[in-house]
């Protein structure tokens, strides 16, 4: 049995501590809104964003930061990503040599086109970090579906111990080195998403969404091979998996405020009406910076931003996608002739 906090009770927050949990891990769960804190106290249940999903009478719930991350063996950073930094600054001041630092929210910062482990090293250098992610709904998971995701960090024994504190017969959890590999397809698959629910809103069908899908891991892949990540990272759970559940299911809030969208609401409109971090958003603008940066071509990302930033409507996007010179389909392949 392991200590940990999952610093952020959101939906995967919860999800994931009700995991921990039932694997009989010691787990605290901080929020920074008291109101919260005072509700799960009372009702061990997040009424507003886990409906449905009891958690246990002996779970921890605190709004003292101090006392959540003292002592942990484990830290699940289960924020939005916008708020990593400013929660891994209030966190260094407790984070001792050893613990370790679990980045399980999907995203790029803006400013500095850091992934979320990036941030955290930089804030808390004392800390090992790691990340979690694949295609998991905290939906899903809250309620013991069959799940499969996959634990990444610099160092093999890091990655086995999140593997060992979250594996259990309904959640499955893969290692992996390729930290940056997994970062940025958790991140930039959530902009396609955003293309993929415009679509959806616009009323177009399979054919376009499976369009989406393949052309939309084709650019993540060339940016994520450009800055040094593995082929076989985006072909797995992190890269297409996690891509696919975000594009299709219902429960994405991505594919909704895209959904919205399409059907005519402005992007604020869109995040006001979904009521929970999407964080697409935050990543498109970061998205399309790294691929100026890296020179590399990324046709749907920047339609994207162009919907999203400069009020371009979703169906001339997708009309300037479909009317792109002509290409080959992958470059690498020769002709017999």
């Amino acid at each position: 049995m392991a200590k940990v906090a999952v610093i952020g009770a959101g939906s995967w927050g919860i999800a994931l501590a009700n995991v921990l949990h039932t694997n009989g891990n010691d787990v605290t769960v901080w929020s920074i809104v008291e109101a919260e804190i005072t509700m799960l106290r009372e009702k061990h249940e997040h009424v507003d964003k886990l409906p449905g999903v009891k958690l246990p009478e002996d779970m921890k719930f605190t709004t003292d930061l101090e006392e959540a991350v003292c002592g942990k063996e484990y830290l699940i950073l289960a924020v939005p990503s916008v708020f990593t930094r400013s929660t891994a600054k209030s966190m260094k001041p407790f984070v001792k040599e050893g613990q370790v630092i679990v980045c399980v929210a999907k995203g790029i910062e803006e400013k500095t086109l850091m992934t979320l482990s990036e941030i955290v090293e930089q804030e808390i250098p004392a800390s090992d970090v790691a990340v979690m992610c694949g295609p998991s709904h905290a939906e899903e998971v809250g309620v013991g579906l069959p799940t499969t995701v996959v634990a990444g960090a610099k160092k093999k024994k890091i990655a086995e111990g999140v593997q060992d504190i979250f594996m259990n017969e309904v959640f499955r959890v893969y290692t992996s080195p390729d930290v940056l590999g997994m970062e940025l397809g958790g991140s930039l698959k959530n902009v396609i998403a955003l293309a993929a629910g415009m679509a959806d809103g616009l009323g177009y069908g399979d054919n376009t969404k499976a369009a989406l899908i393949t052309r939309g891991i084709s650019e993540i892949g060339r940016l994520a091979l450009k800055m040094g990540a593995k082929y076989e990272t985006l072909s797995g759970l992190t890269g297409i998996g996690d891509l696919i559940v975000t594009c299709e299911s219902r429960h994405s809030r991505n594919r909704k405020a895209g959904m919205l969208i399409g059907q005519g609401y402005t992007m604020q409109q869109a995040m006001d009406e979904v009521k929970m971090v999407v964080e697409g958003v935050y990543s498109a603008k970061a998205a399309i910076a790294l691929a100026k940066k890296c020179d590399v071509d990324m046709p749907i990302i920047e339609v994207v931003n162009k919907v999203l930033f400069e009020d371009k409507p979703a169906r001339e996007a997708v009309t300037e996608l479909m009317q792109r010179d002509k290409r080959v389909e992958n470059s690498n392949l020769e002709w017999d002739e």
